[in-house]
């Protein structure tokens, strides 16, 4: 097996030691944000979780499902919590199909920093979707990710997208 070294997702992660939100959380911040407000990335509200663009995504779409309750824990989330979870994985899935017909999806959380957590005290969860071939030279050779649509047109494709399937 190859590696793949990204020094620039240790800086990342390093990036936010120094900015510290109102809550001392930015996914508590994020889940008091207004879906129809469109200088943030919310995308959908739920009763227990949020659905949120990620501001350094991995491709075009990656989006990000976060429980309301700051938590770190993946063992303390209720089984109602579980359910509204995986619930939303689906609806971006089914959303991120609607407006960029991907061929796959990566879907997970990183617990812990030694798991990769760029945010290891609020839980969430990955929806990255993916295309045959997605990967090429810019990340590889130019340690660059090439992200060929601007966040908030994502955002507004994907409102249109969750409002017709909900």
């Amino acid at each position: 097996m190859e590696k793949l070294w990204s020094p620039w997702r240790s800086q990342y992660i390093d990036s936010f030691k120094d900015k510290q939100p109102a809550s001392g959380c930015f996914l508590c911040d994020c889940s008091k944000l207004d879906v129809a407000d469109n200088s943030n990335l919310l995308v959908h509200k739920g009763e227990l979780t949020f659905t949120i663009l990620n501001l350094y995504p991995y491709n075009n779409g990656h989006l990000m499902v976060v429980p309301h309750r700051h938590t770190s824990d993946l063992l303390s989330l209720s089984k109602a919590e579980n359910l509204e979870i995986m619930d939303r994985i689906q609806l971006c899935c089914r959303a991120l199909y609607e407006v960029m017909k991907p061929e796959g999806y990566n879907i997970g959380a990183n617990l812990g920093k030694a798991a990769g957590a760029g945010v290891e005290d609020h839980i969430h969860f990955h929806v990255v979707p993916r295309w045959n071939g997605d990967t090429n030279f810019m990340p590889v050779l130019g340690e660059v990710k090439v992200i060929s649509q601007d966040l908030q047109l994502t955002k507004l494709n994907l409102l249109a997208a969750f409002k017709k399937l909900i």
